[in-house]
């Protein structure tokens, strides 16, 4: 699964790296989360282009998005046959840039952040699928979501479920929508190396949305300890009245 993830490469260093023709000035965001526009990287007449969509693939016959479950990620095992993907799978593959993304272990009922980063650095491109949803008015919306795979044995410990993540030689065939079909496409749906990320525990100030630094990145074991809780003040006696004990 992934929920979270940031993207902090700078935007001429994106531009080059995928080789769009767009210049987008976007912020660093640490801190992604569900239903926020991200970045992707499409084909569009044979040409890479950059656009921003909704995270939350939302597919064209929907007819009321109320109804619809928020879909963030599809499983790689079912984007042929499942109708939420099917088409997208077909017809509308696309890259999501990303710098590395967060998961939560699970220890009974508490849950540990982990920041997930590629070892060489950033950028890295999750496969990811686009929909675009017209509404009864006209109104368009474009959505996506991140494709996942089985966990590789690194990350297995942090959750069963990872982004699929292309190489860069794989940019082109996954892409390339007209010239190579869904079936084909699929085959490049596989784990990451087990050497590829370094995951190490982070603060659990990245459960909240709002927050979004440079901070949420600092390892846990360098954070300063929790203050401990102050023990309740004991109420002071009363001398002007009366004790019954």
């Amino acid at each position: 699964m992934c929920g979270r993830y940031l993207i902090i490469t700078t935007p001429e260093a994106m531009r080059a790296f995928f080789r769009y023709l767009e210049q987008p000035n976007f912020p660093p965001r640490y801190n992604v989360a569900p239903t926020q526009p991200i970045p992707v990287v499409r084909m569009f007449e044979g040409v890479r282009q950059f656009a921003l969509v909704r995270w939350g693939l939302l597919p064209a016959w929907v007819k009321d998005p109320r109804g619809f479950s928020l879909v963030i990620n599809a499983r790689s095992d079912n984007v042929l046959d499942k109708p939420a993907f099917r088409n997208a799978m077909r017809r509308r593959r696309c890259l999501i840039p990303a710098d590395g993304f967060y998961e939560w272990k699970v220890e009974g009922e508490r849950r540990r952040p982990f920041a997930v980063r590629p070892r060489a650095g950033g950028p890295i491109a999750f496969a990811g699928l686009w929909e675009t949803w017209t509404g009864p008015n006209g109104e368009e919306l474009e959505t996506a979501a991140i494709v996942t795979t089985q966990a590789n044995r690194a990350l297995r410990l942090l959750h069963d479920r990872m982004p699929v993540v292309l190489a860069p030689e794989a940019y082109d065939m996954w892409l390339d929508c007209r010239a190579v079909d869904a079936q084909i496409a699929a085959a490049l749906l596989a784990p990451a190396p087990d050497n590829f990320f370094d995951a190490y525990e982070v603060s659990p100030a990245v459960n909240r949305v709002t927050n979004d630094s440079p901070e949420l990145l600092v390892p846990a074991s360098e954070l300063p300890p929790a203050p401990e809780p102050e023990k309740p003040a004991k109420p002071k006696r009363d001398d002007r009245q009366g004790s019954l004990f």
